[in-house]
């Protein structure tokens, strides 16, 4: 007798996988709230003078949609379709009209030097390959264009959290859908040939991920 798996085609590892894209989406659609409360001055901050084309990667259930300005061409491009409904709900709520597109942060859908601003909030952890993304990025951007970015990132070398942070990432990278709670993100950034850089740490007060960084990086 075939099971449903052989009739759909789809292999356990392939119907797990689909599981825990769904489960990820549900589980960012109840806890944006919660990192918002940490992370939010910052974002309105950070965001504050967005205009023209702002392209989002990996803008998952929407968590940062509140924070634009309304008269932007929002262009997001999020590889998890489960979370594409909820991202739509927040958009409709905003009445803020959205561009998404199916994609990944290695390829970004969009012409070359046509974006002026590029968005990136808890992404750069699990992307595959960051200094792929990092190029991606400076190609879409305008000559000028800037990259905000919010990251978690490792926490010092040698620190008992970073020894922590070492033991629990193979686990974390299965239930975070890929993150990488030790991955050194502003070395990537400082190396991928922007023409200026400047950020700032802070601790978010959270369970392994709490060292981050915020900043702009300028094409």
């Amino acid at each position: 007798m075939m099971t449903v798996n052989q009739i759909m085609g789809d292999s356990p590892n392939q119907i797990y996988g689909n599981f825990g894209k769904r489960f990820f989406a549900w589980m960012m659609a109840k806890s944006s709230g919660t990192y918002d409360k940490i992370a939010g001055e910052r974002k309105r901050s950070l965001f504050a003078n967005l205009q023209g084309k702002v392209l989002e990667i990996g803008p998952g259930t929407g968590p940062n949609l509140p924070y634009y300005p309304k008269d932007i061409h929002w262009i997001g491009i999020e590889p998890n379709l489960h979370t594409h409904s909820y991202l739509k709900k927040q958009a409709e709520k905003l009445n803020l009209n959205i561009d998404l597109r199916i994609g990944n942060a290695e390829w970004l859908d969009a012409e070359d030097n046509s974006i002026d601003t590029v968005v990136s909030t808890l992404v750069l952890c699990s992307v595959p390959n960051i200094n792929y993304t990092l190029q991606a990025i400076i190609r879409v951007l305008k000559p000028g264009g800037r990259f905000l970015f919010l990251e978690h990132v490792a926490a010092p070398q040698g620190s008992l959290l970073r020894q922590l942070q070492n033991r629990i990432s193979p686990i974390w990278k299965v239930i975070g859908d890929g993150c990488h709670p030790d991955r050194e993100t502003w070395i990537a950034l400082e190396n991928a040939g922007f023409s200026s850089i400047n950020y700032e740490r802070f601790d978010a007060k959270l369970p392994i991920v709490s060292p981050h960084i915020i900043g702009i990086a300028t094409k």
